[in-house]
């Protein structure tokens, strides 16, 4: 990537912030018949993250739950077609399309970062955009002019390993790349609506406590032990729509973090978040 030495890497006005965000189920921005409000409030959220770093970034690197490989595994597709990783939904969101552009030179870029830190790391030159990527991105940027690469979990899901990734991946907050974990701050998909508020509740208020009331030093330690948190497996039976956060949090380390979206009963009950790390 060409890089922009014109301003102090370390400007607020040239590092840009990085973001955990809940993306909702399936295919919802494309169901607003069907949903009515239900994702009014998570659409909302998304929708402001341009007003919040104030530019139009030169790409978006996009960690999915929807993606696990035995190494970190880079998109490095140039025009990803869709995958329509989900089930049950109308025939119409089987054909909906975000034609965002890819970027090669990125994920040339994070492959290089990533080995550099000594992690696993290889580049899939097939692979398409899957809904942890395209449904919330409908909301950030619906004209699809903003490229974007996908960077897989790896298997295993190691807490302390997907934090070192984003440690890795860090310097691209100063080269106009917006890094964003995208996962549900609570996926239980056997135990969802208003029975779920008490566990979605006791696991949130633990998440909050740890990603923004204490100190930035002590995140990554309360991260690597999240199992032991109240309702933690309740939260997170498994727990890859909770890993893309330890990517975000790993490339915002010593950042402060702010809550930039909160329901109490969504879906009719859960108490859900989203995660801001960086100033803006």
């Amino acid at each position: 990537m060409t890089h922009d030495n014109t301003t102090s890497p370390t400007s607020p006005t040239s590092r840009l912030p990085t973001y955990f965000i809940s993306h909702g189920g399936g295919p919802w921005p494309w169901m607003k018949k069907e949903m009515g409000a239900t994702y009014d409030q998570l659409a909302a959220s998304l929708a402001d993250m341009p007003r919040q770093i104030g530019r139009t970034p030169k790409a978006i690197l996009m960690v999915s739950a929807h993606w696990e490989a035995p190494a970190f595994t880079v998109q490095g597709n140039p025009k990803p077609p869709m995958i329509y990783d989900y089930g049950g939904f109308p025939p119409h969101t089987y054909e909906v399309r975000y034609d965002a552009p890819g970027s090669p030179e990125l994920a040339q870029r994070v492959q290089s970062l990533i080995a550099a830190a000594g992690l696993p790391v290889q580049i899939d030159s097939e692979r398409g955009y899957d809904h942890g990527m395209f449904s919330p991105m409908a909301a950030i940027y619906p004209k699809a002019d903003v490229p974007v690469v996908q960077l897989s979990l790896r298997r295993g899901l190691d807490p302390a390993e997907h934090l070192a990734l984003g440690r890795a991946l860090a310097p691209l907050r100063d080269e106009d790349v917006l890094i964003v974990g995208s996962g549900l701050s609570y996926h239980n998909l056997r135990n969802f609506g208003p029975q779920a508020h008490g566990v979605s509740k006791a696991f949130d208020d633990w998440l909050d406590a740890a990603v923004v009331k204490g100190a930035p030093a002590e995140r990554a330690g309360h991260l690597q032990n999240w199992e032991a948190a109240p309702a933690a497996r309740m939260a997170h039976p498994r727990e890859e729509h909770l890993i893309p956060l330890m990517v975000a949090v790993g490339a915002a380390e010593g950042d402060a973090g702010e809550r930039v979206y909160h329901e109490d009963a969504f879906m009719g009950g859960l108490v859900v978040s989203s995660y801001r790390f960086g100033a803006v």
